[in-house]
């Protein structure tokens, strides 16, 4: 008998420890405007530490159903999305926008695959997540492990060549396309009803965006011409929601990036030192600075070369980048 209490003492200590979990489980979305939830990723790279939780993403609640825009970087990530929706309305999510095709936004496509929700995305952008995204997958799995388990590339099954308006959940929205600007394929998705950009790759806030993707100028023009827009706030890819200040900041990143490899270039500074001289003091409180930004430098000179060389300055990392 007197086993009984330390019995039920370790079962309560095991339903603790369960409840714990679900809650650690649970995604918490951030209201930022009437209808428009975002969920605020950790902002660096994928680890084992925030379970891949990097990136942001979100949704849309419309009078008839919800359009979610990316996925999260696992099956999983996307069924805890699902999970939290659900708990804020009892209606069904029509649509899925995938942004960008890179793996911190993608892979929770199968959860919503799982439910029979379509998902739409430029074509460059299916293609390629068909060309390299299996890669991507394989070079997470040692760094996420089992918050990997089940998770597959699934693309996009409705395919745009453009912007435009479109309704989903009821809900009137502007998909934004500017040509190869971060990545080949981007898009940005605009709440006319409240003003709010979910910017995708084009934006972030408080991180070096990385340019091994871009096409330089087109990036440029881009958030040039998301600046003339009304837009009340903007969801970047990456740190906290803020103004149209995330725009500019973007922008500002970029063009002092442009500014300090082509004075190196001009002088006919090598690769590896201009690499080395390419610092810009004025961002290294940025996350991923050390890394990104001798990175950038390093693309954003060889784009040049390419440049001078008469080609396209257009760089696609390889699978094996």
């Amino acid at each position: 008998m007197r086993l009984l209490p330390r019995i039920i003492t370790l079962s309560l200590a095991a339903l603790m420890a369960v409840a714990c979990l679900a809650a650690d489980d649970a995604l918490a979305p951030r209201k930022i405007a009437e209808g428009v939830y975002a969920f605020i990723g950790e902002g660096g790279e994928p680890a084992a530490e925030n379970r891949g939780f990097a990136a942001n993403s979100g949704f849309i609640v419309g009078p008839t159903g919800v359009t979610v825009i990316d996925t999260g970087s696992s099956l999983r990530h996307g069924r805890r999305m699902i999970e939290a929706i659900a708990r804020v309305t009892s209606r069904p999510v029509e649509l899925v926008i995938d942004t960008h095709a890179i793996q911190e936004f993608i892979f929770g496509n199968g959860a919503f695959r799982d439910a029979r929700i379509p998902i739409l995305a430029h074509r460059e952008t299916a293609d390629l997540m068909r060309v390299r995204c299996s890669h991507c997958l394989d070079r997470l799995r040692p760094v996420l492990g089992d918050e990997l388990r089940g998770t597959t590339l699934v693309l996009p099954d409705r395919l745009v060549d453009a912007g435009g308006p479109i309704r989903s959940g009821g809900r009137d929205l502007e998909l934004l396309y500017f040509g190869w600007a971060a990545t080949p394929g981007d898009l940005a998705v605009l709440d006319r009803a409240s003003g709010t950009l979910f910017a995708g790759g084009l934006a972030v806030s408080g991180r070096i965006p990385e340019i091994r993707d871009s096409d330089f100028d087109g990036w440029l023009q881009a958030l040039q011409r998301l600046r003339g827009m009304a837009v009340a706030r903007v969801v970047p890819g990456f740190g906290p929601v803020g103004g149209p200040q995330v725009l500019a900041d973007t922008e500002a990143y970029l063009r002092a990036l442009d500014e300090r490899v082509r004075g190196l270039y001009a002088k006919n500074t090598s690769l590896l030192e201009s690499v080395e001289q390419a610092g810009l003091p004025a961002y290294a409180s940025w996350r991923l600075y050390a890394d990104s930004h001798r990175r950038n430098a390093q693309h954003r000179y060889l784009q040049l070369e390419t440049l001078d060389l008469g080609g396209t300055p257009r760089s696609v990392a390889l699978p094996g980048q």
